[in-house]
């Protein structure tokens, strides 16, 4: 039975959605991954989707407020903003909680360019961190 993880932000428009893109699409054996929003934007960043794209991954996303999940159990919520500059989200649900800062790549200025830079650096931080995180979160098999 796969476990499931809810990533959980502000807005749920970038980072909770490329984390839970990431999940099901690189982790779905394992994990099945969710996000929302305690401010749900109305809208996945297009920027966010093109640079899952950049990396084979097509996401239909859409920015879900975190009530709707508040009764599902999950093994693990994910706290996903950045905690210097941002008030991260409190869960008040079941599971098991988890924090991993990320920068807003929406927050950035520049050129388009630059900011889509960003959203490439988030996603590649959000690939290398998220895998790692769960992985310490599954039961370890050999001891049974």
């Amino acid at each position: 039975m796969r476990r499931k993880v809810l990533f959980l932000c502000i807005g749920n428009s970038a980072r909770s959605q490329m984390a839970e893109a990431i999940v099901n699409a690189r982790l779905s054996q394992e994990w099945e991954g969710f996000s929302a929003g305690t401010r749900p934007a109305g809208h996945v960043h297009p920027l966010a989707l093109q640079a899952l794209c950049e990396i084979g991954i097509e996401h239909q996303g859409r920015s879900k407020p975190a009530d709707e999940f508040r009764a599902k159990p999950f093994d693990l919520v994910v706290t996903v903003c950045d905690a210097a500059a941002e008030t991260c989200p409190v869960w008040l649900g079941r599971g098991r909680r988890a924090h991993l800062g990320f920068r807003d790549p929406a927050a950035v200025e520049g050129s388009e360019e630059e900011v889509l830079a960003a959203f490439r650096a988030v996603r590649d931080e959000i690939a290398g961190k998220v895998p790692a995180l769960l992985r310490e979160h599954m039961p370890d098999t050999a001891q049974h």
